[in-house]
């Protein structure tokens, strides 16, 4: 984690809260004032500006990891569950289990808050409205119901904090993995015992 000095007088923890809070307002203030607009917007620009957080913490690769695991389960999601109604929108069509923007933006703004404004309350209150903003602009434009919205964000939430370093979601992987490599070790040991005695 960055660590936490001053620059000219103002801690690192209050200016990366005003750069956070300045990225997201500027990203609002850029986008044609429709609401699914800002949502569409905001849903990359949480993602992107956590990146930079992460990459400032020296976590970028595990950000990109668990944004990876977010996205293909999200796609996976949409393609498997076909014609369920579940998985259809509002506004007709299918593939809309869970919301994707809601997901990455929720993503997003969870690294944020766990991450660079930590020790920012009104930093990460901006943040998590961000990203419900998101959440919502999805329902009004039709795009997806509420099941699929807050699907949606507890994806990406799990995807966030689940796999992260120390998360449950990785000791679980790592010990499954860690069996899996033993099962093969020793049924490459019994084939090459196979192979030389008989």
């Amino acid at each position: 984690m960055i660590a936490d000095r001053s620059f000219f007088g103002v801690s690192f923890a209050r200016l990366r809260g005003v750069v956070v809070v300045g990225l997201i307002a500027l990203t609002v203030l850029a986008t044609e004032p429709k609401q699914s607009r800002i949502g569409d917007n905001l849903q990359i620009a949480l993602p992107i500006i956590a990146l930079g957080c992460e990459v400032a913490n020296g976590s970028g690769v595990e950000y990109f990891g668990r944004y990876l695991v977010m996205f293909t389960g999200l796609r996976t999601s949409k393609v498997a569950l076909g014609d369920n109604p579940i998985n259809i929108r509002p506004h007709g069509g299918g593939q809309g289990f869970p919301s994707g923007h809601t997901a990455t933006a929720t993503f997003g703004a969870g690294s944020l808050v766990g991450t660079c404004l930590k020790s920012n309350p009104v930093a990460q209150t901006v943040a998590i409205l961000a990203a419900g903003f998101t959440g919502a602009s999805r329902i009004e434009a039709r795009a997806h119901d509420i099941t699929q919205v807050m699907a949606g964000a507890v994806w990406g939430l799990i995807c966030n904090f689940a796999f992260r370093r120390a998360g449950p979601g990785r000791r679980v992987i790592a010990a499954g993995l860690c069996r899996t490599g033993r099962g093969i070790a020793r049924a490459g040991r019994a084939i090459r015992a196979r192979i030389s005695g008989g």
